[in-house]
């Protein structure tokens, strides 16, 4: 049997907890229900415990609570130590104790696992430290200027980072909140097979594999502004139509300053190239047309200064990892509103 210890505190999202939760449920249920053995139930494969570094109920963001044991009550070697997430966590990894706790429990475990935000409190312990790992794209800038020695990819649903050392464990790593589901089907891949975790995915209605980046589910691109100025006023033109010329050169005459002064002072001001900065607010535009417009591709291209849907495609595809018609189907007004008109009361 395969121990699961899922750590928590209070304050915790109660997703990252129920999520991976279920899923190694998922497992013990279908393998009790595919794989009886002269009537009587295979042993089941996950071991799930909660817990918390003193004991007891656990409040979450929600209106849920857990019962947990304690750290203390954890004996002997972990399979998979599973950190949860929440908006708590930079208080809590601000407490020698509970670190010191948490590190002598990632000192057993073979598979060590972050969910969310939970990567924030693991960091502290220098666990993470020469790992790539992932968190939600919303805490991943202030994990990366936090910790330099880790490699934060701020995109992938999910990543496996394996172990730096022989007395080290493997690292998996998850984007926020429902991705600790995603990631939790991916360890089960790993543990059983393709056919139990995609079985276990079908159950819970989501994705074995879930198609490009967790970009495509941010907001748009927050970007510095710059400071009132020609810089601000090249800003401000790009957004207004981002359909328009906006090359270098055209970008700097338009405010009266020569190639290479505008780059340098735009890069300082704003924090991206030129190029990068339009190249961005092309994509947000995109997307707002996409959500709302039911116009082709091809027009959504064109208005927004791609040119082609061809292009429009190729940068979609590199800045959030899926098609402009998978993005539509996901995300549009449209698809929602067919979706809701398609369900039927249980």
């Amino acid at each position: 049997m395969h121990r699961v210890v899922i750590v928590t505190f209070d304050g915790v999202q109660s997703l990252d907890v129920a999520g991976p939760a279920e899923v190694f449920a998922g497992v013990n249920t279908y393998r009790s229900e595919t794989e009886p053995e002269s009537g009587v139930d295979p042993m089941p494969s996950y071991d799930v415990s909660i817990v918390s570094l003193d004991g007891g109920v656990v409040t979450t963001e929600s209106a849920i609570s857990f019962h947990t044991a304690s750290f203390a009550d954890v004996i002997g070697p972990i399979d998979s130590l599973v950190v949860a997430g929440g908006f708590s966590v930079w208080r809590h990894r601000e407490n020698s104790r509970f670190v010191d706790a948490l590190t002598e429990l990632i000192g057993r475990s073979r598979r060590l696992v972050t969910v969310c935000s939970g990567a924030a409190l693991v960091a502290a312990t220098g666990a993470l430290d020469g790992h790539r790992v992932t968190t939600h794209w919303a805490r991943a800038d202030r994990l990366a200027e936090a910790h330099p020695d880790i490699h934060v990819d701020a995109d992938p649903i999910f990543i496996h980072s394996p172990a730096t050392g022989p007395d080290r464990p493997d690292v998996w790593s998850s984007a926020g909140v429902t991705a600790g589901i995603d990631l939790s089907l991916a360890i089960v891949e790993q543990d059983h097979s393709t056919d139990i975790a995609q079985e276990v995915g079908r159950w819970l209605v989501m994705y074995l594999r879930r198609p490009g980046g967790q970009s495509q589910f941010a907001s748009p691109t927050w970007i510095r502004q710059a400071p009132i100025g020609p810089i601000q006023q090249a800003q401000e033109s790009v957004i207004d139509d981002p359909g328009a010329d906006h090359r270098i050169a055209e970008l700097a005459r338009r405010v009266a300053m020569s190639e290479r002064n505008f780059v340098r002072r735009f890069t300082d001001e704003v924090g991206l190239s030129p190029a990068k900065f339009v190249a961005r607010i092309r994509v947000d535009a995109a997307r707002h047309e996409l959500e709302r417009s039911d116009d082709t591709v091809s027009a959504i291209a064109r208005r927004c200064g791609f040119g082609t849907s061809e292009t429009l495609r190729r940068s979609l595809h590199r800045h959030l990892g899926v098609s402009p018609e998978a993005y539509r189907q996901r995300f549009s007004h449209q698809s929602i509103d067919q979706s809701h008109r398609k369900q039927t009361p249980a």
